[in-house]
């Protein structure tokens, strides 16, 4: 029976690149680039193989495999595994590259940064203060081919050849026999006399000069040239010369080297490797360090090598987030790492992180998601937007805070191409219904009505005949004036999108409706709207063939492409989707209450037959006038400057710099909400606030501006019906005549507020409205009630003491 030895090199779960091999220290070591055979991740492999007659630097190889086999430390060159056989040795360790191959690569790319060195010689100091300080081993080796680079730019100490221990119970220093290395030797080792006073660490101090200089000014030609500093910077001359002095005993320890150049405006003392130390110690840090430090981490990425961002400051970020209680204070530092991944890495490091952001319930955390968004939905594909990102972010329409409402639909801008058909056409549409009728914060209903007109486009051709003309007609009655304008330019952005029966019959109408509304603004969109509709219908009336050209894509499939060139022909884009609201809510301070006459903007007239609206209280604009304005300039000039025209080029703001110290409060907004429904007392600012923004609903003059006639009042005592005269027949009238045209409508069925039929446009039934309004007094009145009760109660209670008695209430 025959039996096979095994090859251990075979079966060694580690293998060697086809590439040629990098080099590797001065010596018989070979540095081969390799890869883990189960995983493929790559690997460095030291390979010495073992040659007739050299014993004694197999002996040196062996004790450097036995040395980093044990010594671990983060700044040391980190050991995974080792083979060691009759012919070779094998030493697998992290992958990394010379540094001198490392540092010609970066200056062909444009030159590593001052603060990049300072923390890479504070590594290599700090693995030295190690050995000296904790080990008590000398390194014996220092110099540029005993340094690595990893992956993340980190500067790792190898090289272990030639260790010995400072306590000299394993013999002196081993013979290098290598002419390049002994040139580092320091000058005291020349002298055989042994006179010289020297500490442990002054050998490996005058190698690490060594190493500096030719850090800063390329490989050191002899020993003299250390005499002249050269390149290097002139915060470290002065430390850079006590290592390389004739005196060995004067040269510093390597940690007192470090806290020399960590002093302030020390070579070391920078925010590079402030950044560096914390990382190595997050996880013993307090979360309120964390806080700060993830804060300020942002601004300072921007200057950091790519490298270290991906590889060192990335996976810190996600232990964090994963981990700790970091929060959204990771988010932002996490996006821009982000710019530095592969499609495939972003999807695999980041997205898994984000889709579970999103279902947190941080306030803090949802709104940066939604204002960041544009950075990560290229990652998103549909079934994850649909699945996992579109429910939870459905919630922010029914938010109590307004900077989160307004960041979520802002969000549908860049979600809704991504959306199916049932979340898109149904789901998306009922909230935005519901936005638009009852928010009560009129620039939130503005960017509804803004956003419906830039994804009407992704509408199938049914939900935008159902949808676009009512929604858009809704918005022209709004009493918040840039609503109005927002509903005249989203019917002109989608104007590709109706039958020129439509036109005709839907939209004319109720732009002619806007030409006598008191704002100018509106007016002059209203026509400049029918001016363009009128013209396409005029096109069509001369030449029948347009037809089919003009109406080609009403009843198209959804087309991203024909929605943004509606909204550019329309000139009506916010930039970006940039919010209204922060702007127009600081037209009117919030501190003052407002008069009655500066809280109640004009109202249009009814149309004839309808009852007028009570008068509203809305929002100051800037543009507010009851009267049509007298202009100096010409007709074309005061177009070109309407405030509508330059929506582009003002910056209006948004609410994502208030949403930042909203959230920073403790307050509860739906304590809010309860407190000011139950009648509470609140301070002048917060009155104010409900006086611009909530008085709409409290009046009834917001519902009674969008209803429907109601019945007509009772007529008065003494009117006789038509049918009661005598209309100069010979017998009075048996029927009114007029019976079937002032008939009172019948009762209908309360339609849904959050559906998007035709009736449910075009407003809430008076009697909810009322009954809302009623409710809301009788709350206040009930609590009135109470209050008075309870003093009642106190007073009587009290009456008057007498001397020596205790008072028990």
């Amino acid at each position: 029976m025959w039996f096979f030895a095994r090859d251990p090199v075979r079966d060694f779960p580690f293998e060697l690149s086809p590439e040629p091999p990098e080099g590797g220290p001065p010596g018989p070591w070979v540095l081969h680039r390799g890869r883990k055979k189960a995983t493929g991740s790559p690997v460095s492999i030291f390979v010495y193989d073992v040659k007739p007659g050299s014993e004694e630097q197999t002996q040196v190889a062996k004790a450097a495999f036995k040395r980093l086999k044990t010594l671990r430390h983060p700044n040391i060159l980190a050991y995974i595994d080792g083979l060691e056989t009759e012919k070779c040795l094998h030493v697998v360790t992290e992958a990394v590259t010379p540094l001198g191959m490392y540092l010609k690569a970066r200056v062909e790319a444009g030159g590593l940064k001052e603060h990049e060195l300072s923390w890479g010689l504070h590594q290599i100091v700090k693995a030295l203060s190690f050995l000296v300080n904790d080990c008590s081993l000398i390194h014996n080796n220092v110099c540029m081919a005993a340094v690595f680079v990893d992956r993340a730019g980190e500067w790792k100490l190898g090289g272990l050849d030639y260790m010995y221990s400072a306590q000299g119970n394993g013999g002196g220093p081993p013979r290098k026999g290598i002419p390049e290395l002994e040139q580092y030797d320091p000058p005291e080792l020349a002298d055989s006399s042994g006179r010289a006073v020297r500490e442990k660490w002054s050998a490996d101090m005058w190698r690490l000069g060594c190493l500096i200089w030719e850090v800063f000014n390329g490989p050191l030609p002899r020993a003299a040239a250390l005499r002249n500093p050269g390149k290097i910077p002139k915060s470290l001359v002065p430390h850079y010369c006590e290592l390389v002095g004739a005196n060995p005993k004067v040269r510093p320890n390597p940690a007192r080297f470090l806290q020399n150049c960590r002093a302030p405006s020390g070579f070391m003392n920078n925010r590079f490797v402030e950044t560096n130390l914390f990382l190595e110690e997050i996880q013993i840090k307090e979360p309120a360090e964390k806080q700060k430090f993830f804060q300020e981490l942002s601004k300072s990425l921007d200057s950091f090598p790519e490298d270290f961002c991906r590889h060192k400051v990335l996976p810190q970020l996600l232990t964090a987030f994963e981990f700790g209680s970091a929060g959204a204070v990771v988010l932002t530092p996490l996006f821009k790492v982000g710019k530095f991944l592969s499609a495939e890495e972003y999807q695999q490091k980041i997205i898994p992180v984000v889709v579970k952001m999103f279902s947190s319930t941080d306030r803090a955390m949802r709104i940066r998601l939604l204002q960041q968004m544009e950075q990560f939905i290229q990652y998103l594909d549909e079934p994850t937007v649909n699945t996992q990102v579109f429910p939870h972010v459905v919630h922010g329409f029914l938010d109590t805070n307004p900077a989160i409402r307004e960041q979520t639909v802002k969000s549908m801008l860049l979600l809704a191409p991504k959306l199916n058909e049932a979340n898109l056409n149904m789901e998306l549409m009922r909230h935005f219904a519901r936005l638009q009728a009852k928010d009560d914060q009129g620039p939130i209903r503005c960017n509804t009505t803004v956003c419906l007109g830039k994804i009407g486009s992704y509408l199938s051709a049914s939900t935008r005949h159902r949808v676009l003309t009512s929604a858009f007609s809704r918005a022209t009655k709004d009493p918040f004036p840039p609503s109005r304008v927002a509903g005249v330019l989203g019917f002109a952005a989608t104007h590709n999108l109706y039958s020129m029966s439509d036109c005709a019959h839907k939209i004319l109408p109720v732009l002619c409706g806007l030409t006598v509304d008191p704002e100018k603004s509106v007016r002059d969109q209203a026509f400049k709207a029918i001016r363009s509709f009128l013209s396409k219908l005029e096109s069509v009336s001369e030449d029948p063939t347009q037809l089919a050209e003009a109406e080609k894509d009403v009843h198209a499939a959804s087309s991203p492409g024909v929605g943004g060139a509606a909204a550019s022909w329309a000139g009506w884009a916010v930039t970006g989707m940039s919010s209204l609201t922060s702007k127009l809510m600081r037209t009117h301070p919030a501190a003052t209450p407002a008069t009655p006459t500066e809280a109640s903007a004009p109202q249009r007239s009814p149309p004839e037959g309808h009852p007028a609206p009570a008068p509203a209280s809305v929002p100051a604009t800037p543009t507010t006038s009851s009267h049509w304005e007298t202009q100096e300039e010409d007709k074309d000039a005061a177009e070109d400057s309407s405030p509508a025209d330059r929506w582009d080029e003002e910056d209006w703001g948004s609410l994502e710099q208030e949403a930042e110290s909203v959230l920073a409060r403790q307050d509860d907004w739906s304590a809010k909400s309860q407190d000011s429904h139950a009648g509470q007392a609140s301070p002048p600012e917060r009155k104010a606030l409900e006086s611009d923004w909530s008085s709409w609903e409290a009046e009834g003059s917001w519902d009674q501006g969008w209803q429907e006639p109601s019945s007509p009042e009772p007529l008065p005592e003494g009117t006789k019906l038509a049918s009661e005269y005598n209309w100069g027949g010979s017998e009075p009238s048996k029927g009114d005549p007029f019976a079937a045209l002032s008939a009172r409508p019948s009762a209908q069925p309360r339609p849904d507020p959050d559906s998007w039929g035709e009736d449910s446009w075009e407003g809430l039934e008076a009697g909810s409205r009322q009954a809302k309004a009623e409710m809301a007094r009788r709350k206040r009145e009930e609590r009135r009630r109470e209050m008075e009760a309870k003093r009642a109660d106190k007073k009587a209670a009290k009456g008057p003491m007498k001397l020596g008695a205790r008072k028990l209430d």
